[in-house]
């Protein structure tokens, strides 16, 4: 447990931000509120009794000072094309964990790309996209793989209730969207592919009772990067129902309403991690409500475990690659219900 561990969290205001601080104290932790709104995080203070630090981005010096004393930041503040860098700089400048739960592929390829000979030099951690998107479905096909070594391809499969996207979904959405132009992104042969065609609508089995559905195929998630960053899979593909890619990409969907004391919405999720190799298939599906809220206990396990040394490695790391996989599943009940199929 948190054992009353000081720990920033940036963008504490938003959905994501104010689960990720309620499981924090839940757990033990004391959150420090930082973000970019400080009238937003005066009203959060006032709320929870937690202290408050603003910060920019690009100030470097505020985000030392929201960042001081504690052990360690969770970056929720979107879009995290322009948070990442920053924050992660500023752990490294604090010689504390950074972990952040960004979706943007592009922010995540970035991360990889630009801190990890930093990082494992320092020998400092900096776990990105350990979220719903990225974690979990990193987590599954890792679990899945089990003794394997390596694999032919890797599918992972949403099938969600609905999708009521919050503003920073769709900015996020946004930002991701301007960087690649028209174009959309699939992982290959071992290397990422732009494409410019439609993504193709499929059909995929899910386990019982909920059979089989219409999914997009290729609606490339972080999975893409997590996956393939640390386990030996050439061709890893994501697939989304649907009816949740509908939602999302019409702009007059509301975002997401309580339905419950925590503040969860009713949407549900199935996620089905599928390994192949050699004509051999193996299979670890994940159930559980709000796909927002579930990534609170994600990254606060995540965030317990590197903090007491439950780690494989060091540098930037995905979450099947730092963490006992199975393990850290079994430890998420009831936030999900875990099947593991050979």
């Amino acid at each position: 447990m948190g054992s009353g561990r000081t720990v920033a969290v940036f963008g504490a205001y938003g959905h994501t931000g104010r689960f990720v601080v309620a499981e924090l104290v839940e757990r033990g932790f004391v959150p420090v509120l930082s973000g970019r709104d400080g009238e937003k995080l005066k009203a959060l203070a006032y709320e929870t009794g937690l202290e408050a630090r603003p910060a920019t981005v690009g100030d470097p010096d505020a985000l030392d000072r929201a960042l001081a004393g504690t052990a360690a930041v969770i970056n929720a503040a979107g879009p995290f094309a322009s948070t990442t860098g920053p924050v992660i700089e500023a752990a490294l400048r604090a010689g504390i964990p950074y972990l952040d739960v960004a979706a943007e592929l592009e922010a995540n390829i970035d991360t990889f790309a630009h801190f990890a000979d930093r990082a494992r030099e320092a020998g400092a951690v900096i776990v990105p996209a350990m979220a719903f998107f990225g974690g979990l479905g990193d987590l599954l096909a890792t679990a899945a793989m089990d003794d394997w070594t390596e694999a032919e391809e890797a599918h992972i499969a949403y099938a969600l209730s609905s999708w009521h996207p919050t503003a920073g979904t769709r900015l996020s959405g946004a930002v991701s969207r301007e960087r690649r132009g028209e174009r959309r992104m699939r992982y290959a042969g071992g290397q990422w592919e732009y494409r410019t065609d439609a993504a193709p609508t499929l059909e995929w089995r899910f386990p019982e009772p909920m059979g089989a559905r219409q999914v997009i195929g290729e609606f490339t998630m972080a999975d893409v990067v997590t996956v393939p960053s640390h386990l030996s899979i050439p061709d890893v593909t994501t697939y989304m129902t649907v009816e949740a890619v509908r939602d999302i990409a019409a702009p007059g969907t509301p975002a997401p309403t309580a339905t419950d004391e925590s503040g969860r919405s009713e949407q549900t999720f199935l996620v089905d991690a599928v390994v192949r190799s050699g004509g051999a298939e193996r299979r670890a599906v994940a159930r559980g409500q709000d796909i927002y809220a579930v990534t609170a206990p994600l990254v606060v396990e995540a965030l317990d475990r590197v903090l007491t040394g439950r780690t494989r490695t060091v540098g930037v790391a995905s979450a099947g690659e730092i963490f006992d996989a199975p393990d850290f599943l079994r430890a998420l009940a009831p936030h999900i219900t875990l099947e593991l199929l050979p």
